[in-house]
């Protein structure tokens, strides 16, 4: 099986839910782990629970993906405390509520600022240590909802993560010359505190909807990652899969008795 130790990772917005999944996973399989995010408390209680999990090295890296100076900053300090970068995991999202009818010009630039300005802004500052690895790997995190799903809401949200989808499929023809890979993985209803945020009532109601009949983990998505990031998935790019017990496949409740 692959082997991801003496690999290096960056986890954008990795201190919590679905990034933190992702970094222990990582961190686990032996690689050495960065994780950054803008609250250098939560990012020190994060370092501190997976140090020591692996063998290989945690680091925390305050920083604002929104900000493309932040994040030249960001990729610096990785790659000098490294010695390199092979893996990014452009992770970083938010997910606020905003009905369409009410929804205001600062909702809508505030989220593109981060969740399709920040996956840019990401993978450029890490561009050139991703070519020097030889092996580089871009592993996005969009969602079912956008790409395959809607929910009342969420439209700008959507939006966002679909946009990723159509950068993903361009910057994976523009960097296959060099041997870097770029695939999204696409996660469902995963249990995080942001989940745990929608009330039980919300959370219940989509377990019902899931022919696997539950939320997901953070780490389902982190171990789906640790396989794009490997030497074996080389091969691979320009893909977007689904993380999500199987909830886009029903037609309706009924198809799953719920």
């Amino acid at each position: 099986m692959f082997d991801l130790q003496h690999r290096t990772v960056l986890v954008t917005g990795g201190s919590k839910g679905i990034g933190r999944g992702i970094a222990s996973v990582f961190v686990r399989a032996g690689a050495d782990v960065a994780i950054a995010a803008r609250s250098a408390g939560d990012i020190d209680a994060c370092v501190a629970a997976l140090d020591g999990l692996g063998p290989g090295k945690v680091l925390g890296v305050v920083a604002d993906v929104s900000d493309r100076a932040a994040c030249d900053a960001m990729a610096a300090t990785v790659v000098d405390a490294f010695g390199g970068l092979d893996v990014l995991c452009a992770n970083a999202g938010i997910f606020p509520d905003a009905p369409l009818a009410t929804m205001t010009p600062e909702q809508l630039n505030e989220i593109f600022a981060v969740n399709v300005n920040g996956t840019f802004f990401s993978v450029q500052a890490c561009l050139d240590a991703l070519i020097a690895s030889g092996s580089g790997r871009v592993i996005l995190t969009s969602s079912i909802t956008g790409p395959i799903t809607g929910f009342p809401g969420w439209s700008h949200y959507g939006a966002t993560k679909a946009a990723q989808l159509g950068f993903m499929r361009t910057a994976a023809i523009e960097l296959a010359k060099h041997k870097v890979t770029v695939n999204a993985v696409l996660p469902g209803n995963i249990m995080s505190e942001g989940m745990v945020e929608m009330g039980e009532e919300y959370i219940n109601g989509m377990a019902r909807s899931i022919p696997m009949g539950a939320l997901g983990e953070p780490e389902d998505i982190g171990y789906l990652a640790a396989f794009l990031a490997s030497r074996e998935a080389g091969y691979l790019t320009g893909q977007a899969i689904a993380v999500d017990g199987g909830q886009v496949l029903p037609e309706s409740l009924e198809a799953v008795g719920g």
